[in-house]
């Protein structure tokens, strides 16, 4: 990792005598005072993954884990661990970050110790899913680790699997950008390489292990040729590229992509052509029952001059039918009647005093009382989130007006992370998009060590490119972020409060989620609160499923939802 790293010094951690389990939710800055336990105790659902924080005494130049495996009434649960990595802030988001070394990657344990500040701290990020079969109950196991060849820890941990069940797939859809081209040139790789093609699958895979799904992908759209008005296309290259993502073929749980994106394509040149490919590409999801919603992603962000573009292509595809229209923009007589998927920014859901960060805000029954009933309203952010500048605007009230949102940078705190899937339970929304989650790759030339992007750290980038020079490997890797935990996290709050609404108690849900997530600008960031919360609720689905039906069926415990 050496050379690829630039390193803030910071004040040092006050050294510990043994280690400190902290919650996942508490980003672990150099300096920072931390409340946190000897011992670790986790509650996970059947089908969830949780983590959560060891926080090592002292700087470790050499560290060995041992594997820590959960024995219990079931198969032994396997952990997955990681050591945190440090992200140089330059330039703060906005008034809730700062600069300095903020925690967001998250690097296998054989990656090398970068040569730099002893003052970080040596944190390991800890990770345990539960299968949707394991048997509930408790598991316990010890974390060992030595560290510097001499000094040894050893950190009790504690599991308790649920007896409910999440679903694989995500309740809520979702589509978050990636990209191919941007992949194999953050790697240094050529894309039409058999390497960078397998990369794309190994990002891929892992936005599905968070219940996140993905667009773009390869970009490429299967070949066409047309014969007597209709398309023939070739789809082998497409199915095995997205086949696996949208059969459930790919993970053991069976998840799949929520959504998928119709790939235009410059062979169809006249207006019957390109109505025809659409036709086929939609009848294509038809013939091999893939569930997720197939959408066309109009002109991005559409300015008053690419209006007739948006209407045009939102003709073409409703002719073609089978396919629903997606448009980015706030409310506009104009525009909405040509969308299908309404997707205007978080800040245009939720008013505010002071100067405006949306040109038409409305409350999400407002807007869909203007809309026609079938159209379907998701959401994104942007760098409306935390300003488009960087740093604090300079007048107060603008600051003001920018901040407290949920916010996916990397110095915002991690409820601000973690926020979008209790938001989009509490606020109705059918669903959430979000530009890219490589975009750095492509602008930065180190993603590592700058990750400032319209004004915020992080804005489009959840990964960062794990090459050889940066992992010590000889292969290619994604390296998450705890930033794409946090997401991840957020949705399976989403599934918590979805499932015990289904369950009969919609009202205890509603307040569960508001009691966090007052409104998109309004979050609580007290990391004790959400445990709070998260613990009163799965006590509440425990005894609401020990006398459900699903409790009852063998098999699948879950409704599977249908996007």
């Amino acid at each position: 990792m050496g050379a690829g790293w630039a390193w803030v010094v910071m004040a040092a951690v006050a050294a510990t005598p043994e280690p400190m389990v902290v919650s996942a939710l508490v980003k672990v800055r150099p300096g920072a005072a931390l409340q946190g336990r000897p011992q670790a105790r986790l509650s996970v659902a059947r089908g969830e993954c949780e983590g959560v924080q060891v926080v090592l005494p002292g700087t470790a130049r050499r560290l060995e884990v041992t594997p820590l495996f959960l024995g219990g009434p079931g198969e032994a649960l396997p952990a997955a661990l990681w050591r945190e990595g440090y992200l140089p802030v330059h330039l703060a988001s906005n008034s809730q970050g700062a600069q300095g070394a903020w925690p967001d990657p998250l690097l296998p344990l054989s990656a090398p110790v970068p040569d730099g500040d002893p003052d970080l701290p040596t944190v390991l990020y800890v990770e345990v899913c539960a299968p949707e079969g394991q048997s509930p109950g408790t598991y316990r196991g010890t974390l060992r680790a030595r560290f510097n060849k001499v000094e040894r820890v050893a950190v009790p941990f504690t599991v308790e699997v649920q007896p409910f069940v999440l679903p694989a797939t995500s309740s809520l859809p979702t589509s978050f950008g990636i990209s191919l081209y941007s992949i194999a040139r953050g790697h240094g790789l050529n894309p039409d390489s058999p390497e960078a093609r397998a990369l794309l699958r190994a990002y891929a895979r892992v936005l599905l292990e968070h219940r996140v799904s993905a667009h773009g992908m390869s970009m490429t759209p299967p070949p066409v040729r047309f014969e007597d008005g209709k398309a023939l296309l070739d789809w082998s290259a497409y199915d095995a590229e997205m086949g696996p993502f949208l059969e459930g073929t790919l993970l053991d749980s069976g998840a799949r992509f929520t959504t998928a994106d119709l790939r235009d394509n410059k062979q169809a040149v006249t207006e019957e052509e390109k109505v025809a490919y659409y036709r086929a590409f939609a009848e294509h999801f038809q013939t091999k029952g893939w569930p997720a919603q197939l959408f066309f992603y109009t002109k991005d962000e559409p300015k008053p001059e690419d209006v007739p573009l948006v209407l045009a292509q939102s003709r073409r595809v409703r002719a073609a039918g089978g396919s629903r229209v997606l448009i980015t923009s706030p409310f506009d007589a104009t525009l909405a009647p040509a969308a299908d998927i309404l997707a205007p920014t978080l800040n245009c859901f939720y008013p505010r005093s002071g100067p405006a960060t949306c040109r038409a805000v409305h409350e999400l029954a407002e807007l869909r009382a203007k809309l026609p009933e079938a159209t379907q309203v998701w959401w994104y952010q942007s760098c409306n989130s935390h300003g488009c500048n960087g740093g604090p605007a300079p007048d107060s009230a603008r600051e003001r007006a920018y901040s407290g949102w949920a916010s996916y940078m990397v110095d915002h705190p991690a409820p601000l992370n973690r926020a979008m899937g209790p938001l989009a339970f509490a606020s109705g929304v059918d669903g959430e998009l979000y530009f890219d989650t490589v975009f750095a790759y492509n602008t930065k030339e180190d993603p590592w060590t700058d990750l400032l992007e319209f004004g915020g750290n992080g804005d489009g980038t959840l990964f960062y490119p794990g090459t050889p020079r940066h992992l010590g490997d000889s292969g290619h890797h994604p390296v998450q972020s705890l930033r794409l935990k946090h997401l991840r996290d957020g949705l399976e709050d989403y599934e918590y409060l979805r499932l015990l609404s289904e369950l009969g108690d919609q009202a205890f849900a509603r307040d569960a989620a508001r009691h966090l997530v007052r409104s998109g600008w309004d979050i609580s960031r007290d990391a004790r609160e959400w445990t709070q919360v998260r613990q009163l609720v799965t006590a509440r689905l425990r005894q609401r499923w020990s006398t459900s039906e699903f409790a009852k069926r063998p098999g699948r415990h879950t409704p599977q939802s249908t996007p």
